[in-house]
């Protein structure tokens, strides 16, 4: 796997993956829901990691970074499936915070 993975090689590698070995992509709501359960997930040991729950035995073994692989794998094959080009989208999300939020954040007194 090429550690400098864009995200369209991403996107096409999961495509290529769910074609082959997945068989099919699950439909749009399915996913989406997958999408909820791992953001869940991902939320699970976030909160014990960094906040004041402690560890259960169900939460040994499991790691942040593949909690975040997982919630990534499924936007991306949500994005493949409603013919998202995420590089693109990406894009214009920056330019549009770097305009609509170009002093926001600098003004905010919460951020002092």
């Amino acid at each position: 796997m090429n550690a400098d993975l864009t995200i369209k090689q991403a996107q096409e590698q999961v495509d290529e993956w769910i074609k082959t070995v997945g068989v099919r992509y699950f439909n749009e709501l399915t996913n989406l829901g997958i999408l909820m359960e791992e953001v869940g997930e991902l939320s699970r040991l976030m909160v014990r990691t960094y906040g004041e729950q402690s560890f259960k035995e169900s939460d040994k073994g499991k790691e942040l970074s593949d909690e975040m692989a997982d919630v990534l794998w499924v936007l991306i094959c949500l994005a493949n499936q409603t013919g998202v080009d995420l590089t693109d989208a990406l894009q214009k999300n920056f330019e549009k915070k770097m305009s609509r939020d170009k002093e926001r954040h600098q003004n905010n007194e919460k951020l002092k």
